[in-house]
C-alpha cells in the first residue's frame, strides 16, 4: 500500500501533461498518507509470535493491510509511543524485566536502539511523560515502578528513580503482595498515578520532570479484592476512571490536582453473567462522552455513557469482541473506530463507533496476529 502511493506520485511527476495534474496527484498522495496510520501490536512470544507486528489502518475506510513482523522482541506485552510519534518503547514482560527503545522507520519497520533493566520482574506497562524526556515502567511481579531518562537520541538511560511498593489484600492467589499494573501521567505532567492490583490502592506521585523524580506518594484505597489494573482520564482532566480487574468494575473519581474523590463504582458485566470475570483495559472516547472497558471471560467491550457534569457512568450495553480473551484495545485518532486485541484467538477486530450513541458494530475487518496484547498508533517517515 505504501509502494502504491509512491508509484502514483512518481507517475504524476513524470507525466508530460500540465503542472495542475501533477499537483492534483501529489495532493491525492498526501491525502492517502494522512488517512493511513501504522498500528503496532505488542504480543506474548511463548507461542507463534516473534515480537512486535505492524499493519496499516485506513481511518477513512476502516480497512487494514496484512500484518508483518516489525521487530523481533521477547514478550513485548505493552507498547508506548513517544509524543513525536517516531519512537516506540516496549515493556519486555520477563522475569528479568527490560524496557526497549525502537525507532520507527520507513514502511513501519522498527529498529532497536537499546534495552535497559526495568529494575523489577514482569514489567507489564510503560508510558512516556508529556515532555518526551522520561519513560515510566510498572513491574507487575515485583510490585515496583521505575523512571528512565530518554536521551536526545531517544535511547533509554539508567533509571533515575525506582520505587518499591508494599502491601497486600484479600485475594490470596493474586494479592499476596504488591503488583503495580500501570503508570498514567496527568495532563499537566505534574502527577503520576499507579494502580496497584495487589495492594488494592491507587498510588499518586508528584512528578519532578526536571529530575525524573517521584515525590512522597498519596493513596486512594480500592474496595478489598477489587484489584485496580488500568485507568483513564476524561479528556478535560476532571475525572479519572479506574478499571478493577478482579471485581470487573469501574471506580469513577473526581480529580483535582493530584487528589481523588470517588463518586461511583459500576460493574462492567451484565447483571445475569455468572462466568469467570476479569477486566483488562479501559479508555475514554476523545469526545469525552463515552467510556469503554474490555471483559475477559465475557469476551466483550462494555460501553458506558458519561454524565458531562457529574462524571458518572451509565451502562449502555456490550459488544462481543468476536474473539477470545480481549486485552488491550485502542480508539483510532479520528474517534471513528475501535480496534480490539483478542489474545487467545489471535485476532485484532475493528469496530465502527456510533458517535451519537457510542455503540460498536463490527466493520468486517479482522487482522490475524498471534497472541496480541497491546495496540498503539504511530507516525512513520
Amino acid at each position: 500500500m505504501r509502494q502504491e502511493r509512491t508509484g502514483l506520485f512518481l507517475f504524476g511527476a513524470c507525466y508530460k501533461g500540465t503542472l495542475k495534474l501533477f499537483m492534483l496527484v501529489a495532493g491525492f498522495s498526501g491525502v492517502l498518507a494522512a488517512q493511513e496510520r501504522a498500528v503496532y501490536v505488542g504480543t506474548y512470544t511463548n507461542g507463534a509470535s516473534k515480537g512486535i507486528y505492524t499493519f496499516w489502518f485506513n481511518v477513512s475506510t476502516g480497512k487494514a493491510t496484512e500484518p508483518s513482523l516489525a521487530a523481533e522482541s521477547s514478550n513485548p506485552s505493552f507498547l508506548a509511543v513517544h509524543p513525536d510519534g517516531r519512537f516506540l518503547y516496549a515493556a519486555n514482560e520477563n522475569p528479568n524485566g527490560t524496557a526497549t527503545a525502537f525507532s520507527v522507520g520507513t514502511e513501519g519497520r522498527l529498529s532497536r536502539l537499546n534495552s535497559v533493566s526495568s529494575h523489577g520482574s514482569g514489567p507489564c506497562h510503560v508510558a512516556v511523560d508529556r515532555t518526551g524526556k522520561w519513560l515510566f515502567a510498572a513491574n507487575y511481579n515485583s510490585g515496583s515502578i521505575a523512571v528512565f531518562p530518554i536521551g536526545a537520541d531517544h535511547m533509554l538511560g539508567e533509571a533515575s528513580t525506582v520505587v518499591q511498593h508494599s502491601g497486600s489484600s484479600v485475594n490470596p492467589q493474586r494479592q499476596e503482595g504488591p503488583h503495580a499494573h500501570a503508570v498514567v501521567v496527568s495532563a499537566d505532567n505534574r502527577f503520576v498515578l499507579v494502580p496497584d492490583l495487589g495492594a488494592d490502592q491507587l498510588v499518586i506521585y508528584r512528578f519532578d520532570a526536571a529530575k525524573g523524580a517521584l515525590g512522597t506518594p498519596a493513596f486512594a484505597k480500592a474496595a478489598p479484592g477489587a484489584g485496580p489494573r488500568h485507568l483513564a482520564f476524561r479528556p478535560d482532566g476532571r475525572f479519572v476512571y479506574v478499571l478493577n480487574e478482579l471485581a470487573a468494575s469501574i471506580a469513577a473519581f473526581r480529580y483535582d490536582n493530584g487528589r481523588l474523590n470517588e463518586v461511583q463504582t459500576i460493574s462492567t458485566l451484565p447483571g445475569d453473567f455468572a462466568g469467570a470475570k476479569s477486566g483488562a483495559e479501559i479508555a475514554v472516547h476523545p469526545n469525552g462522552r463515552f467510556l469503554y472497558a474490555s471483559n475477559r471471560g465475557h469476551d466483550s467491550i462494555a460501553i458506558f455513557s458519561i454524565d458531562a457534569s457529574k462524571g458518572t457512568l451509565t451502562a449502555a450495553g456490550h459488544a462481543s469482541t468476536q474473539g477470545k480473551t480481549p486485552r488491550n484495545f485502542v480508539i483510532d485518532p479520528t474517534g471513528k473506530y475501535l480496534l480490539a486485541a483478542n489474545q487467545d484467538s489471535g485476532t485484532v477486530v475493528i469496530f465502527r463507533i456510533d458517535l451519537n450513541t457510542g455503540d460498536l458494530s463490527p466493520s468486517g475487518t479482522v487482522v490475524q496476529v498471534p497472541a496480541p496484547v497491546s495496540l498503539v498508533f504511530a507516525s512513520t517517515p
